[in-house]
């Protein structure tokens, strides 16, 4: 008697099916034990854990850091100087010195340069309008104000002055954690451009000007400007400086050897930086816009 039951006729159905594969069909096609479909299945069942395996090994890699990339991000140096401290044995991570240049940090990793502990930092990037009185270092032995004073909540990272204001001279300055591009903006083969507002106890003659351009020995070599002009709307002792050079009060050394003296020295722009709309004493962080005309100089 036929049963019509839904249940009965879905299993008839399956078995069916499962009789027509296995016997029909692997007759027809003779297909035997051992040849190409069971090696089919047996390849696919062998890929599986290893696909998952090498998955895990890349996520694995995703949560490392490689070292030279570790102590980059850290404002010691550059990858380039990076990969040669390594290879000198400068380096070590959990107390162990690391020559390799692949080595990949952990999360929970301890990585010494030189015995000295870092980590990894978030590159800061402060512009200052730096009033007087303020010397550009770090610390200074005499407890005199530091620039680092004015800008005490600009980062949670140790920022560092790129180049030197002297206490008296006034203007741009800027302040990062970022150690490549501190090397770069003080490099002389960079030639990073600044520009003063120098305002002196005399007028200055134009044949002055040609002493400036053509330059002035000192004990550091031939110090010259770029450009020099009156500034307009200005009397005739006040004029703008273009220079490339770094050396130490160089300006007001340069002022001194031709018989003025300097009264004001401001710094209006640094390597494409100005202190536009930014008051005295006051800083700001620096657009990305800004960050990447720097690392293109």
């Amino acid at each position: 008697m036929k049963n019509n039951s839904p249940h009965n006729r879905k299993g008839t159905g399956r078995n069916e099916k499962k009789t027509f594969n296995k016997e029909s069909f692997n007759k027809k096609n003779s297909i035997k034990s051992g040849d190409k479909k069971d090696n089919y299945t047996k390849k696919t069942f062998k890929s599986s854990p290893t696909f998952r395996k090498k998955s895990i090994q890349k996520k694995e890699e995703k949560e490392g850091t490689r070292l030279n990339k570790y102590i980059a991000n850290s404002g010691v140096c550059s990858r380039r100087e990076a990969d040669l401290f390594i290879q000198n044995g400068v380096v070590k991570v959990n107390g162990n010195i690391i020559t390799e240049f692949g080595y990949q940090v952990m999360p929970g990793d301890e990585v010494f340069f030189d015995g000295r502990y870092i980590r990894p930092e978030k590159n800061v990037y402060v512009l200052l309008n730096k009033p007087k009185g303020y010397i550009s270092t770090t610390k200074d032995e005499k407890a005199r104000k530091t620039v680092l004073d004015l800008v005490t909540n600009a980062s949670p990272y140790r920022l560092y002055p790129v180049g030197r204001l002297d206490r008296q001279t006034t203007g741009v300055l800027l302040l990062t954690n970022d150690g490549n591009i501190t090397k770069k903006l003080t490099h002389p083969s960079h030639e990073v451009k600044k520009i003063y507002h120098v305002t002196l106890d005399k007028k200055v003659s134009l044949t002055d000007f040609e002493k400036l351009i053509e330059g002035l020995h000192f004990e550091e070599g031939l110090a010259k400007v770029d450009k020099i002009s009156y500034i307009e709307g200005c009397p005739k002792n006040e004029v703008g400086v273009e220079i490339h050079i770094g050396w130490n009060r160089i300006i007001r050394r340069m002022f001194s050897k031709l018989g003025y003296e300097v009264e004001k020295l401001d710094r209006v722009m640094f390597a494409g930086l100005t202190k536009k709309n930014l008051k005295r004493g006051y800083w700001r962080i620096l657009t990305e816009l800004e960050i990447n005309n720097l690392k293109m100089l």
